[in-house]
């Protein structure tokens, strides 16, 4: 028997209420509510009378099969970057995401239908941004993910475990979806939305290996990555335009600093935000890109080598094909992967994807430029 089945409960609902009463005394709870809009995983706000309030959330077993192995990545990594901010004196400033205890001396719990919840801190006052208004948010958030990459350096990468192997390896994304496609062969007279996706990607499947070429020459080297820098994956002072912390540790692994950098120009640098009722508005913004890659490399300067910095435009580029690749996917599979609001949801979200990524293509020379005067 694996320790997984052995700390499972006979007998538990599965109502977020009944698992919270194994993070905190059922008395102590004054309400619990729905969080965010994440793709994977359910979440929870709990309110408490006396305690810390915290985030309650369900893990998807579809995802992450495997749970115990991201949250001891979550438990080393929370607990070394404790440390740097506390060492640095920025514990007014930064935050870190930490794992609850729950009972019998565990810091999670599996409910009887094997879903496994845990608690985190719950970090505020704060505010996440649906899109990025001014340059000065663009600096604050790469200056977030620059911190994040600069505190863990010296975390060697061996002791984390890989609980998604393939993610973020985009030769094996597009393999993926090739089966997909293939399984799924256009129909006589398909919309013209899903006949721009597959010319789309057929136009580029022959340039989705740069990154892994450049890891396998060594010119890159893995280190310890969040896998889904996001702008919703960075916290912001409720009042001031600085961020406080990276949240939603479930990706941590290690991997290329090149598609964490790339995810977060993705997301922070197109003013029309991540799923914009038009996927034609969105646009790849340099001045944007400007700010948000000065924040990152003031702390990261001393760490980046040269062939570090000559492919962040490639990241760039491909985290967005990529990333245009899996709700593709998902859209032609079915939508089982990311939660859609409606059937063609993750269709929308696949034009938006590539819309923006022939939108950064269209300015590689005043970006590789802006890279030149930033080294």
């Amino acid at each position: 028997m694996n320790s997984d089945q052995e700390s499972r409960p006979a007998t538990l609902p599965l109502s977020p209420r009944s698992v919270a009463a194994f993070f905190a005394p059922p008395g102590d709870i004054i309400s619990i509510t729905p969080h965010g809009r994440g793709l994977i995983n359910d979440s929870y706000l709990v309110r408490r009378r006396r305690g810390e309030d915290f985030l309650l959330q369900r893990l998807n077993p579809a995802i992450f099969p495997q749970p115990e192995m991201l949250l001891g990545n979550l438990r080393l990594v929370s607990q070394h970057l404790g440390g740097k901010i506390a060492g640095a004196g920025a514990g007014k400033r930064h935050q870190a995401v930490r794992l609850l205890p729950a009972r019998q001396g565990r810091d999670f719990h599996y409910d009887q239908e094997g879903n496994c919840w845990r608690a985190l801190n719950f970090i505020g006052p704060s505010r996440v941004l649906s899109r990025i208004a001014t340059e000065e948010q663009a600096g604050a958030a790469g200056s977030a993910l620059g911190l994040f990459h600069a505190w863990l350096a010296d975390l060697p990468v061996n002791r984390l475990a890989d609980p998604l192997p393939a993610f973020h390896v985009t030769p094996w994304v597009l393999a993926t979806y090739e089966q997909i496609a293939a399984a799924r062969p256009e129909p006589a007279g398909a919309a013209g939305d899903q006949r721009f996706c597959r010319d789309f990607i057929s136009r580029r499947r022959s340039s989705v290996a740069g990154l892994e070429q450049a890891r396998a020459r060594g010119i890159l080297r893995e280190q310890v990555i969040h896998g889904d820098p996001k702008l919703t994956n960075i916290l912001f002072d409720r009042t001031e335009d600085r961020a406080l912390a990276l949240i939603d540790l479930d990706t941590i692994k290690p991997g290329l600093l090149q598609y964490d950098i790339g995810d977060c120009l993705r997301s922070c640098c197109n003013r029309a935000g991540e799923d914009p009722g038009d996927p034609a508005a969105v646009e790849f913004d340099l001045d944007l890109a400007r700010a948000l890659l000065a924040g990152y490399c003031q702390p990261m300067r001393p760490l980046l080598t040269r062939g570090d910095l000559a492919c962040f435009y490639d990241a760039a580029r491909l985290i967005t094909f990529e990333l245009g690749l899996r709700f593709f996917s998902d859209y032609l599979a079915g939508n089982c992967y990311f939660k859609a609001d409606d059937p063609e949801h993750n269709l929308r979200r696949a034009l938006t994807q590539f819309r923006l990524t022939a939108s950064i293509e269209s300015r590689e020379r005043p970006f590789r430029l802006l890279m030149a005067e930033l080294t």
